[in-house]
């Protein structure tokens, strides 16, 4: 039994995107993220998941596109310190990762499995990462659900973005915080 690995994931914790600073991964050890990241269960081998990554000024692009879509979503317009705040919102870390969820129709493959797989990339892109030495957080909000970002994003109709996964070297180590006592989870099934 390799305790160090059971002590890497019992300890690993993700870190708030606004306290990630560069460095972010390197070309190479990006790769090595995403070929781990791929090492999910996925039945029938249907990869149904893509990558997008925003690094450099792309995290300022898509940040006006943040910005355009809160001006026209949003029910009450926004104010100035909040459109700001869109603008910057992937400039928080020096890289973020854009897992795409794709439902690839095929017999005898729920749509649920394959939703199931993108979300093991995710973790597995945070595993990878965090063995490397940077800080992770996956997360969703709300741009990843707003129609004017799935366009600039080219999401087709059967994806989604599964999560946006920040990466960057921490500022300061974690806090731990309180988890659920996994006894209190569990049940027995008896006939």
């Amino acid at each position: 039994m390799d305790h160090s690995i059971l002590s890497f994931l019992a300890n690993r914790r993700s870190v708030k995107p606004d306290k990630l600073l560069a460095p972010g991964p390197t070309p190479s050890q990006l790769q090595e993220i995403l070929t781990i990241a791929s090492r999910v269960p996925d039945h029938k081998k249907l990869t149904p998941w893509r990558f997008i990554a925003f690094e450099g000024d792309a995290r300022k692009a898509i940040g006006e596109v943040f910005a355009k879509a809160c001006e026209a979503e949003e029910k009450e317009p926004p104010s100035h310190m909040r459109l700001d705040m869109e603008r910057a919102r992937f400039t928080r870390a020096p890289f973020v990762l854009a897992v795409i969820s794709q439902i690839k129709p095929r017999p005898g493959t729920p749509e649920w499995e394959q939703i199931l797989s993108a979300g093991a990339v995710c973790f597995n892109v945070c595993l990878a990462a965090n063995a490397m030495g940077f800080g992770t957080s996956w997360i969703t909000e709300w741009v990843s659900y707003s129609p004017t970002v799935r366009s600039a994003l080219q999401l087709t109709d059967s994806e989604r973005v599964a999560g946006f996964i920040y990466i960057g070297t921490p500022a300061e180590k974690p806090e731990e915080r309180e988890r659920p006592d996994p006894a209190n989870l569990l049940t027995h099934w008896s006939a």
